[in-house]
């Protein structure tokens, strides 16, 4: 317990100590700017401290075609929803192919749907990290299973942009830690199923940011139905457990 408690305070304080500006000679300069003052801004909020009710994240999910970036697995898709407390702002989404000359295997393509046509088709994915930087700007973000996104997003941003990953990022597991601490739930689907969250285009991104957001929404409806205020509160009561 206690590394987990390390873990969900290094997901909501962020690496401080990361010089993400490090070997950016690469780097588009107004890239290099723009992320200077995400940096900035994500200084001057506290998000510890702001009411769940007011909270302002973003989902995300990807897709990729395997588990292990540096065995040469890669990002297929980037897809992200914005909310405000237990709210899904629907109209605020994000949602991108990342652009391969390398086919997936055919698993990955019966699974998500994406074929090589559409891949030759997408961005390169310098290009879709800058775009969704640009759309998450410094809200905190959170996913399912957040150590898959936090390897791939981590490889790549270094290996692209050459800069780290440097942003907040919380695991919907700390909420239903506390809403359901007797239920060992794995799966999104398994969590969706538990809440009553109609299951639909599984294994797409956005599909599946989509339904992450949803199950966040529930967990903080539930949490402060318990008390729970802010993300600072629902530390103290794990650290304590």
């Amino acid at each position: 317990m206690i590394n987990n408690m390390i873990q969900f305070l290094k997901q909501l304080s962020g690496n401080r100590g990361a010089n993400i500006y490090s070997s950016t000679s690469q780097t588009d300069p107004k890239q290099i700017a723009f992320m200077r003052q995400i940096e900035r801004e994500r200084k001057k909020e506290q998000v510890l401290d702001i009411p769940l009710t007011e909270l302002k994240i973003v989902v995300f999910d990807i897709e990729t075609t395997g588990f292990s970036p540096d065995q040469g697995d890669r990002i297929l898709s980037i897809g992200a929803i914005k909310m405000k407390g237990s709210k899904l702002l629907e109209d605020d989404t994000f949602y991108s192919l990342v652009y391969s000359e390398q086919s997936p295997s055919l698993k990955v393509q019966t699974l998500t749907g994406i074929t090589l046509d559409q891949l030759n088709e997408a961005p390169k994915i310098e290009e879709v990290f800058k775009a969704f930087n640009q759309f998450v700007q410094a809200s905190p973000l959170v996913a399912h299973h957040s150590n898959h996104e936090k390897k791939f997003m981590s490889y790549f941003s270094w290996t692209t942009l050459r800069k780290g990953f440097n942003r907040r990022l919380i695991d919907t597991s700390f909420l239903t830690q506390i809403v359901n601490p007797s239920l060992n739930f794995v799966t999104l689907d398994e969590c969706c199923s538990h809440f009553g969250i109609p299951i639909s285009q599984r294994h797409h991104a956005l599909g599946d940011a989509i339904m992450t957001a949803k199950l966040w929404g529930e967990n903080v409806q539930a949490v402060q139905e318990r008390g729970f205020r802010t993300l600072r509160d629902v530390y103290t009561h794990l650290a304590r457990k």
